[in-house]
């Protein structure tokens, strides 16, 4: 907004205008000094009010940029998940810690963007899995720690026995290095594009926590699995 003002000596006029309002005030004085000693007054004031305007400028609205991809060991995951299982029942106990492919992360260093830990709880009778995920995918479960479906709980079958946690000692990115000594090596060279899934349970045979280190999605399709004991990283076995 603009003010202008304008003195016209011919008719004795003496104007203040605010532009873009349509506002105008005019003296007509035969005594100019006065009429203008006012103009002036009014000119002030109009100014002050120019100044106040009811439309004041609208911040710029700034994009906010997506948060890239997490990716965690599977040790890592496990404890933000055990966390939240706390919450569904103080007595849980994990079964089942394993990862899933994703554009996000191909599990080459160990580290995965989602992981999901399974636990049993005796008390509740019921088997619950809790995801973790840094992954920005269209398909993948929300960011941070989420829970999954209930199930019922059956202690005597071999696919739900449930480990101490403290037995976790060694984490997937050190059963990846164990599992690449072991033919490992090979398969990326070969094909760098594949992706390594993880996954930890007992071994109710042998008694000990392992890791499978699954070269491809699913150990169906996989090109080469190694196992490593949990506790200690070292190599059990090639398992195909």
């Amino acid at each position: 907004m603009r003010l202008r003002y304008s003195v016209q000596p011919q008719t004795d006029i003496v104007a203040a205008m605010i532009e873009n309002r349509g506002w105008r005030i005019v003296f007509r004085n035969p005594g100019s000094a006065m009429s203008r000693i006012l103009a002036c007054a009014i000119f002030l004031i109009l100014a002050l009010l120019a100044g106040c305007d009811s439309n004041p400028a609208k911040p710029v609205e700034t994009k906010t940029e997506p948060k890239p991809p997490e990716v965690l060991t599977g040790r890592a995951a496990f404890q933000k998940t055990f966390i939240a299982a706390r919450n569904y029942a103080a007595d849980v106990k994990p079964f089942r810690i394993e990862s899933t492919a994703s554009t996000d992360g191909n599990g080459q260093d160990g580290k995965s963007a989602i992981w999901r830990a399974s636990f049993a709880s005796a008390t509740q009778h019921g088997v619950k899995p809790f995801f973790w995920s840094g992954s920005n995918a269209p398909d993948a479960p929300s960011r941070g720690v989420s829970p999954g479906n209930e199930d019922t709980y059956n202690p005597g079958n071999a696919s739900t026995q449930v480990f101490d946690a403290a037995f976790l000692k060694v984490d997937s990115d050190q059963a990846f290095a164990t599992a690449q000594k072991h033919g490992g090596d090979k398969i990326l060279e070969k094909d760098p594009s594949t992706p390594v899934t993880y996954v930890c349970d007992w071994n109710h045979n042998t008694n000990e926590l392992t890791w499978h280190v699954i070269y491809g999605v699913s150990r169906e399709t996989a090109k080469l699995t190694v196992a490593a004991n949990a506790s200690t990283g070292e190599f059990i076995r090639v398992e195909k």
